[in-house]
């Protein structure tokens, strides 16, 4: 398991023109997506997180698990000690640049439905997660 690298964040700018990357949170556990459900939970309960940044063999992010999610894979019919997490995240992402703007950003989990979303750079690395607020 390799945890995120920790960004400092910049100044917070007026809240109409903050980035993505002004408003996330440094990240939490990035695993790898090789990793079982069960292993997965223990680690989001050690962590104290409700979700985990997933990445594949190259290092680039894939998604984000949350907690219910895990719960609802390892619930299911089809689940088995052997189920990985990239057999549960199905096509990569949805993911947010840095540099979209909170509202863009929230208008697109709003949409998608999704309470967090990884930030990634141009070239697929996990720098945080934004996430909607209450």
């Amino acid at each position: 398991m390799t945890l995120v690298q920790m960004q400092p964040r910049p100044a917070r700018a007026a809240p109409a023109h903050r980035t993505a990357a002004e408003a996330m949170d440094a990240g939490g556990p990035q695993v790898c997506d090789d990793m079982t459900i069960e292993v997965a939970l223990s680690v989001m309960a050690s962590a104290r997180t409700g979700h985990l940044l997933v990445c594949d063999d190259d290092g680039l992010c894939t998604g984000l698990v949350t907690q219910a999610k895990l719960t609802a894979a390892r619930d299911g019919s089809a689940y088995t000690d052997r189920v990985q997490l990239r057999d549960i995240l199905g096509d990569r992402g949805p993911f947010t640049s840095p540099v979209a703007t909170v509202a863009e950003a929230q208008h697109a989990m709003r949409y998608s439905r999704l309470d967090a979303l990884p930030v990634v750079d141009e070239h697929g690395n996990a720098l945080g997660v934004l996430a909607l607020a209450g």
